[in-house]
């Protein structure tokens, strides 16, 4: 039986800025519009860490029901590694699903934007069938789009869209930018996990394009997040300050570049995860500056 510890550590801990980066983002651009409501910004971080970590354990029982767990490196895999039992990780996971559609049922109850549950189902039919179910679409070079639209357009846009009741520019600017790193860091483990992925037959984008154009695209998305901040600024100036959050990020972007493999790339994940964290929160306090100096 897996201790607390390894069931912390089968949480992935550290893939959880990809869930409060969007939320920070997401308020400060409602601060822009003049329209926050920080009541709903918490109930909306809930639903996104209870959805992150449902991800993280929904892969941990597919990838290892599978046995492409085995031989890979990095944090702990309950199942991969025998620690917990298939059973109790898919439930973990679909108790992380619950507790998501809770909170999410309590934030469109007090907004009465009840359409916004349809996005909810889809996001958590989105997260199990990411490894799970007959086709996963993690398997076929999907996964990054999930990402893209769930951890950075939905959560990014539905924490505005929730407190604010609309969206501008800059908000979208800001669910780009916060989607294009979150895509970074799946790049980022999918290039570490490419020798494995391969002989087990995982085709993600990583294994399709191969190592070269997989480097190239984890500093694609990194570029990509540095141009959002410049459009948001032109909007609000403040939003600049969001390109101090991109500065861990170059560190990474090196090691990635200089061809780091293995082991190498898991302080990647560990920076660009950090990157994640800070682009989201500064990006969040350049708008909500913007609306205390208008």
């Amino acid at each position: 039986m897996a201790t607390l510890n390894e069931w912390i550590g089968g949480s992935r801990p550290r893939t959880l800025p990809a869930a409060v980066a969007p939320v920070v983002a997401g308020t400060g651009s409602a601060y822009a519009i003049g329209k926050a409501n920080l009541g709903y910004a918490l109930l909306a971080l809930l639903v996104s860490l209870a959805l992150q970590v449902g991800v993280n354990f929904a892969n941990d029982y597919s990838d290892g029901i599978r046995g492409t767990d085995e031989k890979r490196v990095g944090p702990v895999r309950l199942v991969g590694q025998g620690l917990a039992t298939p059973a109790s990780v898919k439930l973990a996971a679909f108790g992380c699903f619950a507790f998501a559609g809770l909170c999410g049922l309590a934030l469109v109850a007090l907004t009465g934007k009840f359409w916004l549950l349809l996005v909810g189902v889809a996001a958590i039919i989105a997260a199990w069938k990411y490894t799970g179910g007959d086709n996963p679409y993690g398997y076929l070079g999907l996964g990054e789009v999930f990402v893209f639209v769930f951890f950075g357009l939905v959560a990014t846009l539905g924490t505005t869209y929730t407190q604010a009741g609309t969206l501008e520019s800059s908000s979208w600017a800001a669910a780009v930018g916060v989607g294009a790193i979150a895509c970074a860091i799946l790049v980022a483990n999918n290039l570490r996990d490419i020798p494995g992925d391969t002989v087990s037959g995982k085709r993600t984008l990583a294994v399709r394009l191969g190592d070269r154009k997989t480097r190239l695209l984890y500093a694609g998305f990194v570029v990509v997040a540095l141009v959002m901040v410049g459009l948001a600024a032109l909007q609000h100036p403040w939003a600049g300050i969001a390109a101090v959050g991109l500065l861990p990020a170059v560190r990474p972007a090196v090691q990635v570049l200089r061809g780091a493999q293995g082991r190498d790339l898991i302080p990647v994940l560990a920076g660009t995860g950090m990157t994640m964290l800070a682009y989201g929160v500064l990006f969040g306090l350049g708008l909500y500056l913007a609306h205390r100096t208008a």
